[in-house]
């Protein structure tokens, strides 16, 4: 299977990286409905996914798997950026399905994008580690320092990942900030 950034690389060099974007915010925002994504727009799902069977389910795709558009959409936003695409991911920071949400915390972190934290700070209660991770490495990389005690409750979580990304993300916002926290 080929690695999503190279995926996108070929999909921006065909059809122009603003381009793939727009796909993308429409994706999200389900300006292209799921519907449409596995019907007359599944050349753009295609392009986005490297895949002529995206989910390989069969067809027609149980509208219960529409959500994997959103989920793919944002994987790319990982590789191909604009600002523009922040609206979007502010339209689905509380997104139904997690794998979203995850999403775009993933981003928010990279992207160091401060304005999403506020959105994120919900997840921190996510019953998946793995989402808690996310939303954590997120205040780290954009938050400010009201943001710390937030995910100082997080220091004594049952998991070690979310421990670990605690420290680092205190440790972030530390040196970010330039002050204590405590």
């Amino acid at each position: 299977m080929t690695h999503p950034r190279a995926v996108v690389q070929a999909a921006c060099a065909r059809y122009g990286e603003q381009t793939v974007i727009d796909w993308c915010v429409a994706l999200l925002t389900e300006e292209i409905s799921g519907a449409d994504a596995f019907g007359p727009d599944l050349p753009k799902l295609v392009a986005l996914t490297g895949q002529e069977n995206p989910g390989g389910w069969s067809r027609p795709v149980d509208p219960v798997n529409y959500y994997w558009v959103r989920v793919w959409a944002a994987r790319v936003l990982m590789y191909a950026w604009s600002d523009e695409a922040v609206e979007a991911l502010r339209m689905v920071a509380d997104d139904p399905a997690w794998r979203v949400r995850e999403h775009v915390a993933r981003i928010t972190a990279q992207r160091e994008l401060g304005e999403l934290v506020g959105l994120l700070l919900p997840m921190l209660e996510h019953e998946l580690p793995r989402v808690r991770v996310a939303a954590v490495r997120a205040v780290g990389a954009g938050g400010e320092y009201e943001h710390a005690e937030a995910i100082e409750g997080l220091r004594d979580d049952p998991d070690q990942s979310v421990r670990a990304a605690v420290e680092r993300a205190l440790e972030n916002l530390q040196t970010r900030l330039d002050r204590t926290l405590d």
